[in-house]
C-alpha cells in the first residue's frame, strides 16, 4: 500500500488496539540511565530529566509516497498513526508546556537519520528520541510488535515526575487525539 496521505485517516476503518496488560507495570517504575539521540543532536538521559516529561512513543513514522513496511500496515491494531499523533504534539507543544511539562519527547525504534529527516519534515519543536538498540524499550520491557523482522514499540505516552513514570496512556487509539488526552491530563493533575 502507498502511503499517499499520513494525515487523512478513517479510524473508523482502522482496527483499535485492545489493552493487553503489557503496560500495566509501568507506573511506579523509576527510568533507568540510558542515553538516547535526539533529532537535535543531543544525547537524553531521561532519568536525569528535572520535572515532568511527556513521552509519547510510536512504532514509526511513514514517509509521504513511500510504500508502507508491510502491505497490511493499517490493519494492525495500534500500527497505523504515527504521523497524526506527532502532529498533534507538535500542535499542542505550548499548551503541553503550559500545562507543567518541562519536556516533551517522542520515542521510537527507528534510526536517528530517519527522525531527524521526519522531525524536519514535520517542523517539530520538540526532540524525537531513538531507541533503534532497544535499550530503553528492554530495560522498562515497553509493550513491543515485531512486523517485518524489526522490533516496534506500541503507541503509549508515558508521564514521568523527576524519572518516576506516574501516569501512562496504553493503549492510544485514535493516536490523533492522544496530545488532547495528555493535555486535559496535565491540567487536571498538576505535578507535586
Amino acid at each position: 500500500m502507498n502511503q499517499k496521505n499520513l494525515l487523512e485517516v478513517d479510524w473508523s476503518k482502522i482496527p483499535a488496539p485492545t489493552d493487553d496488560g503489557a503496560a500495566a507495570h509501568l507506573k511506579g517504575m523509576t527510568i533507568p540511565a540510558i542515553d538516547l539521540v535526539a533529532t537535535d543532536d543531543s544525547s537524553v538521559t531521561l532519568s536525569a530529566l528535572p520535572g515532568r516529561t511527556v513521552l509519547f512513543a510510536y512504532p514509526r513514522t511513514g514517509e509521504p509516497g513511500k510504500i508502507s513496511l508491510v502491505d497490511d500496515w493499517d490493519m494492525i491494531p495500534g500500527a497505523r498513526g504515527c504521523t497524526p499523533q506527532t502532529c498533534a504534539f507538535r500542535d499542542l507543544h505550548a499548551e503541553l508546556k503550559a500545562a507543567g511539562a518541562a519536556h516533551v519527547f517522542g520515542l521510537s525504534t527507528q534510526s536517528n537519520a530517519y527522525q531527524t529527516e521526519m522531525a524536519s519534515r514535520l517542523h517539530l519543536p520538540f526532540p524525537v528520541l531513538s531507541d533503534e538498540k532497544l535499550l530503553l524499550t528492554r530495560a522498562l520491557d515497553l509493550p513491543t510488535m515485531d512486523i517485518a523482522g524489526l522490533t516496534m514499540i506500541k503507541r503509549l505516552t508515558l508521564i514521568i515526575d523527576d524519572a518516576r513514570i506516574t501516569h501512562v496512556f496504553y493503549p492510544v487509539f485514535p493516536p490523533d487525539r492522544n496530545a488532547a488526552d495528555v493535555l486535559e491530563w496535565l491540567k487536571e493533575s498538576p505535578a507535586s
